[in-house]
């Protein structure tokens, strides 16, 4: 919303479209009437705005139509006009959708409020239309209905282009409890009275009930003593009901001092204004009870306390009566940031009541503590958000839903635990109340008893009033800035913790983001099972000095207990351990310890400075996910200081998230641990030392973290002096694949050493692979059987079973097939392999590669076999291990891409013999 034109001032900023557009104008000497029938009333104040054809404009209208009223002092009506504007700007923004103008006229007696709408087809309806009621379980429909029923008047008019419905609210007529006061006046300028001014005295026992009645009471009200003895006054009164404070008479009676105006309900069925003077007493066995002194409200001078003003304030006094009272008390213009109000309201208020200490505490939600939030004369940094609980009892304050003044703290220690400890010896205390609920408490205290009585009790309620509601509007404003903010931090935590599967990493972002950003220092232990102690994780301090220190000092107390209930828990043993360790360095410097004198060590500062940054609030949040306790994030502060409410509550949010990150990073790592494991056990323990043949391997697996896929290499001893040898690619990658893997090398080791032929030993591995059923998967391998010549050479007999085909390098730079292609294993049952006999010769390679490393892309090229033959030409005169390498790194620069499918190299060359 804007404000709009005020007569004599500047034009507000153009806004963007679809805000709310509000306009207050105040009415000057030329007052604006409006005519309803034959009466008319003046318009005294004014205030509009539009709002967009949207559903939120409903909520921004209730929210305008609220504090325009409440800011004019009409809560008495409040919740009748904010029910209708809902209703009506509801039917026009929402289900006629048009814009809606929402008009606040402020009138000598009442309200009148206007809703425009801009819907083309309009209907009049008829006067009879009120009494046919429709359901009220409608969606739409239910504005004039509520208007009938609740405004005082309303109606309807049209105009080519808009339709308006108006109602007129009017004020409650209700006494008005104030105070007065007046300079010495000449005879003639003196008030009459009656003949005879009666005083009536009343007297009320514990329990609010009439005890005395005095001759004047029976004729002020028309109740005889025996009428009215053992009744309520309650009964009798007529309390007003002022706006902003909810002091009602049964809290008035319990008051130790009370002055002010309400009325008596006679004998006649009238209401008699009366001013009373309430004064707490104790009868002689010690029970207290309250004598109530009773005047006509006219004749108030009688008993009325004149009132004191400040010599400061006299030479003002005459332009006081146009000015705002918030800004008399609080300067204008107000503090912007809710600190600066409140610090300032602290201040003036001392200095209104010439005090030595004055304190502002703000009430939480729901409304149980008070927490300090401003101070002036009092150890502020040392009870900055400190909590008290409001409700009566031991070390509670009591106080703080009505006005108090103790005379003497001595006398009731415990009344205002805030000033326990503070020598402040008299205090008077207010409630800051907005629509009768209790935001906060304002105190003003000094160090002399009896300082305070109940007239200053009401000039600071008067102050705090008026304050009320700008302290809950700037609370709000910034409990939205820190929503906003917490939000953000949320986001930003939950996007770095979900960035990381890393157990390490995750436990050093949680200290990070909450330090310094919600605590001094972080604390994070974990659990590694529901029988393990919790251990202390990682540590982290705003000062990195601190660090070692505060590690040491922890790991000498016991871990906090892994409670799971959720929220933040004080945590004290920190803060006591770091006070014993502080005194016992202070005392072996000062040479106060049992043993020989010490001086004063360099090691001292390091070691109090580590136990003032322990010596504050601690808080202990758990770590809960899947309903398991894995650890506790502990928060700190220094010396004295304590954690806000809302900090807590954010840190309850970022334990949740930080809690379910930990145990992801826990299970992951104990997944991959798992997954490398049983991958480790699909690859061979170790190739043997062939006597004559140099062997050389090479294997990738694709994918993050596999250690084994799809591919396989084994090269095994079969019996004396022969060898087994395989490479083989099961169809896929993965956990899937790799357990074919398994199958594949281990039953080819078995049946391999049961003396079969190559080809035997293939048909039986695809019967295996096709009783796995729909778990099998097709298989290609490349089996043989090797053994060594005396002459120097090495016989193979080869069965390739649809693999890419084995190459052979000779040694003037040939490279041909050593194989034939033959069916693949698992898919048909009836399979007839035969194997072929190859000799290498000294000098001579065979390689042997997977489909990975002839089809390794780039683009639409792709390697192929003759790329690899080509490659292979290149590697004459190299050993099996530089053979391996060479083709290795011709595949990985073939493509920058990384690999997207397993590969295994296995090279066997006959060495050359050497020439003496």
């Amino acid at each position: 919303m804007t404000t709009g034109l005020i007569p004599g001032g500047q034009p507000p900023d153009p806004q963007p479209t679809g805000m709310p557009q509000q306009r207050r104008e105040p009415v000057g000497h030329e007052a604006l009437h409006v005519e309803e029938g034959s009466s008319s009333s003046v318009i005294t104040a004014r205030a509009a705005a539009s709002f967009e054809p949207v559903g939120r404009s409903v909520a921004s209208a209730r929210s305008f139509v609220r504090d325009t009223l409440q800011g004019w002092g009409f809560a008495d009506i409040v919740d009748d006009a904010v029910v209708l504007t809902s209703e009506l700007v509801t039917n026009a923004v929402v289900h006629a959708g048009t814009s809606a103008d929402v008009i606040c006229l402020r009138t000598d007696d009442g309200v009148r409020i206007e809703v425009a709408d801009r819907y083309p087809e309009r209907e009049v309806p008829l006067q009879e239309a009120a009494v046919t009621m429709s359901s009220p379980d409608r969606e739409g429909g239910r504005g004039l209905q509520l208007c009938a029923a609740l405004a005082g008047r309303w109606g309807v008019e049209y105009t080519p282009t808009h339709k308006n419905v108006w109602f007129q609210l009017d004020l409650p007529e209700r006494p008005v409890g104030t105070r007065a006061a007046g300079p010495c006046l000449p005879a003639d300028l003196l008030p009459l009275a009656d003949g005879r001014v009666r005083v009536a005295v009343v007297q009320i026992d514990r329990t609010g009930a009439i005890t005395a009645w005095s001759e004047d009471a029976e004729e002020l009200f028309g109740y005889a003593a025996e009428q009215v003895t053992g009744k309520p006054l309650a009964d009798l009164a007529a309390w007003p009901h002022t706006p902003g404070t909810g002091t009602g008479i049964v809290e008035a009676l319990q008051l130790s001092r009370w002055e002010g105006t309400y009325g008596i309900r006679g004998a006649n069925g009238r209401v008699t204004p009366v001013y009373a003077s309430h004064l707490r007493v104790r009868d002689t066995g010690g029970e207290p009870s309250t004598v109530c002194l009773l005047v006509r409200d006219h004749e108030r001078a009688v008993l009325q306390t004149p009132s004191r003003v400040p010599a400061s304030d006299t030479n003002n006094a005459s332009d006081t009566s146009s000015t705002d009272p918030f800004e008399v008390f609080i300067g204008s213009p107000a503090p912007d940031d809710l600190d600066g109000l409140l610090q300032r309201t602290v201040e003036r208020a001392r200095d209104m009541l010439d005090g030595d200490a004055a304190f502002l505490l703000l009430a939480t939600d729901d409304e149980t503590e008070l927490e300090v939030r401003a101070s002036t004369g009092l150890p502020s940094a040392r009870q900055r958000f400190a909590r008290v609980p409001v409700e009566a009892g031991p070390g509670r304050y009591g106080s703080a839903r009505m006005p108090a003044v103790h005379d003497d703290l001595a006398a009731v220690p415990g009344a205002v635990p805030l000033l326990n400890g503070t020598g402040m010896r008299s205090v008077v205390t207010v409630p800051l109340k907005v629509e009768g609920r209790l935001t906060g408490s304002l105190g003003v205290a000094a160090e002399a008893p009896g300082r305070y009585s109940n007239e200053e009790a009401l000039r600071l309620q008067f102050a705090a009033d008026r304050i009320a509601l700008a302290v809950e509007s700037a609370r709000l404003g910034e409990l939205e800035r820190l929503r906003r903010g917490s939000l953000s931090f949320l986001v930003e935590a939950s996007d770095l913790l979900a960035g990381t599967l890393d157990r390490d990493q995750t436990l050093a972002l949680m200290a990070q983001m909450t330090v310094p950003t919600l605590a001094t220092w972080c604390a994070v232990y974990t659990i590694a099972d529901q029988a393990s102690e919790p251990y202390l994780s990682y540590v982290l301090h705003e000062d990195e000095d601190l660090i070692d220190g505060i590690k040491s000092l922890l790991s000498k107390v016991p871990p906090p207990d892994p409670v799971p209930t959720p929220g933040a828990r004080v945590w004290t043993a920190p803060g006591e351990v770091a006070h014993q360790a502080a005194l016992r360095t202070s005392m072996r410097s000062l040479g106060l310890s049992a043993g020989p004198t010490h001086q004063v060590t360099p090691g001292i500062g390091p070691t109090l400075a580590t136990a003032a940054a322990l010596g504050g609030e601690t808080v202990v949040l758990p770590l809960v996910a899947r309903n398991r306790v894995i650890g506790m994030l502990t928060l700190g502060k220094p010396t004295d200081e304590h954690f806000r409410q809302e900090i807590l509550e954010l840190a309850e949010d970022l334990s949740r998230r930080a809690a379910l990150a930990l145990d992801n990073a826990r299970l992951y790592s104990e997944r991959t641990a798992i997954s490398q494991s049983l991958q480790r056990s699909l690859l061979p323990p170790g190739l043997p030392q062939i006597d004559g043949v140099e062997v050389e391997v090479i294997y990738r697996a694709a994918g993050e973290g596999n250690e084994v896929g799809g591919d396989f290499y084994d090269l095994f001893p079969i019996r004396d002096g022969a060898y087994g040898f395989a490479i083989g690619d099961v169809c896929g990658t993965g956990p899937n694949a790799a357990a074919v893997t398994g199958l594949a090398r281990h039953a080819l080791r078995l049946l391999a050493r049961e003396g079969l032929s190559g080809p035997a030993v293939l048909e039986r591995l695809n019967s295996a692979i096709l009783d796995e059923g729909a778990r099998s998967r097709f298989l290609t391998l490349l089996y043989g059987e090797l053994r060594p010549r005396e002459d120097g050479s090495a016989e193979l007999k080869v069965v390739c079973a649809g693999h890419p085909l084995p190459l052979r390098l000779r040694q003037d730079g040939t490279v041909e097939p050593a194989a034939e292609p033959q069916p693949l294993l698992g898919v048909i049952e009836d399979l007839e392999l035969y194997e072929q006999t190859v000799t290498l010769d000294p000098g001579d390679v065979l390689l042997c590669v997977t489909d990975g490393v002839t089809e390794r892309r780039e683009g639409s090229r792709m390697l192929g076999d003759d790329g690899l033959a080509d490659v292979l030409t290149t590697c004459t005169g190299l050993t099996a291990g530089a053979v391996a390498a060479r083709i290795m790194r011709a595949v990985e620069r073939f493509a920058s891409d990384a690999p997207s499918d397993d590969m295994a190299i296995l090279a066997m060359r006959v060495p050359e013999p050497h020439k003496d």
